[in-house]
């Protein structure tokens, strides 16, 4: 059997790679174990321009891992990275195609950076490889890989949404985008929503509709059981005893626009407002690391959510209670795992995403014989399969309030038996699972 070749935008940094700490690489722990292993991408580091520039390939193997990095310059980073997956593709593939903010440039920058990609991953390929690439920065990669020659199969899978084409045609040179996409053999997406959007965009411009489902999820034992060992964490018991026995809400997102964080502060203050019994006895969690900092609309929602954690606070908070404990900085995966044991609700209201994983790794954190409540937008990628969670539209803050009092009200029998319905689905799709699949329709690719 060949390698496994996953190829990404960012490679795991070297203090992650034996024990990764959260996203991809969590996700392919057990397809990584499975024989030789190249991971290849972005080391993360940018260097100043050069005339001619051509980054060496730097190696590192961690078991059966290799991990083969390359710099990006100032320039490249800006454009293919900032501005092109992050400032074009982002926000139109989340349904905001207003918050583009497109530059011809940007997208030969974008172009040049897969080419580059392709370039010197070509000398580390073997015999028999599969190679897998992931994520909207790297779009074009297979296309570009098949004109250096790669007859290898080649998967591709799109960890984020994807628009219908009455959006997705907004972007320039969308129809040839979609059409270097039949490079793949394999094309994954999360939901069937986004297959079908990718397979009608394929059809309008008279390609062969390839996307299928393959949709993600977590290692639910491994997390289970850090959540429950966790308890007896130093920071896990602070935490606790800070509660003195009040109804504990958690809430864990990224700052990004497509989290409906806003909206989700304007419905805990609705909540406030309407269900006073509720002041001064429940505690509200809110984690929010903040990401692309220097991005003016990142800057902006951070502004917003500051200003509308302290009017809150303002508003309803006493000497000895605050309404909101907001976070702007990470918090250990180990630690949340056993925060959301603790939560009686988690507050999961994205206004469009490819999974959400967060919502998973609740329903496994809890304690069966005393579950919490899940609060689940209808937009999250995971809603379809999730249906006994408390479904909310998030853009209703009063429907986001009445679900707190609901869920922190609901009898025992209720959470269990919401609870019972919500753990086989998030056991039965694992990251074991999702890798599983998608690497066995990569191997059929190579016999077809």
């Amino acid at each position: 059997m060949g390698r496994l070749v996953v190829v990404s935008n960012r490679v795991p940094a070297p203090r992650d790679r034996l024990q990764p700490a959260g996203g991809l690489a969590v996700a392919l722990r057990a397809a990584l174990k499975e024989g030789s292993c190249l991971w290849f991408g972005w080391s993360g580091q940018q260097v100043s321009e050069k005339e001619g520039h051509d980054p060496e390939v730097s190696l590192d193997k961690v078991e059966n891992v290799t991990y083969a990095t390359i710099d990006l310059t100032h320039a490249e980073y800006d454009g293919f990275y900032q501005k092109y997956s992050n400032g074009i593709l982002w926000p139109l593939c989340h349904y905001r195609a207003g918050l583009m903010d497109y530059d011809r440039k940007d997208r030969v920058i974008y172009q040049n950076v897969n080419e580059l990609f392709a370039r010197k991953l070509l000398p580390l390929l073997q015999p028999g490889d599969q190679i897998w690439i992931h994520d909207y920065h790297l779009f074009p990669l297979g296309q570009a890989l098949r004109d250096l020659g790669v007859t290898a199969p080649i998967g591709f899978f799109l960890h984020i949404p994807f628009p219908p084409w009455s959006l997705m045609r907004a972007l320039p040179e969308a129809d040839a985008l979609l059409r270097a996409m039949q490079a793949y053999d394999v094309i994954g997406l999360q939901t069937e929503d986004d297959a079908r959007n990718m397979n009608d965009g394929f059809s309008i411009v008279g390609v062969k509709a390839k996307a299928e489902v393959f949709p993600i999820g977590i290692d639910p034992d491994s997390f289970a059981k850090q959540a429950e060992e966790g308890l007896s964490n130093p920071d896990v018991q602070r935490l606790k005893e800070s509660l003195r026995g009040k109804p504990f809400i958690i809430g864990v997102d990224r700052l990004d626009y497509s989290k409906g964080l806003p909206e989700r502060l304007k419905g805990y203050e609705i909540f406030l407002e309407r269900y006073p019994e509720h002041r001064g006895k429940v505690v509200y969690l809110q984690v929010t690391p903040v990401s692309r900092g220097n991005v003016p609309e990142y800057r902006a929602l951070r502004r917003e959510l500051d200003e509308a954690a302290g009017r809150i606070n303002g508003t309803y908070g006493d000497f000895d209670w605050t309404p909101i404990r907001y976070l702007t900085h990470p918090v250990p995966r180990a630690l949340l795992a056993s925060f959301y044991r603790l939560a009686d609700a988690a507050l999961v209201t994205p206004l469009r995403d490819g999974m959400n994983l967060v919502a998973k790794e609740y329903v496994a954190a809890q304690d069966k014989a005393n579950p919490g409540v899940l609060i689940l937008s209808h937009f999250a990628g995971a809603a379809p399969d999730m249906e006994a969670a408390l479904m909310v539209n998030p853009h209703d803050a009063d429907d986001i309030a009445d679900a707190l009092h609901k869920a922190l009200t609901m009898p025992d029998g209720e959470r269990r038996a919401r609870w019972d319905h919500l753990e086989p689905d998030v056991w039965r799709v694992t990251a074991l699972t999702w890798a599983r699949d998608f690497i066995q329709a990569l191997g059929k690719a190579r016999l077809a």
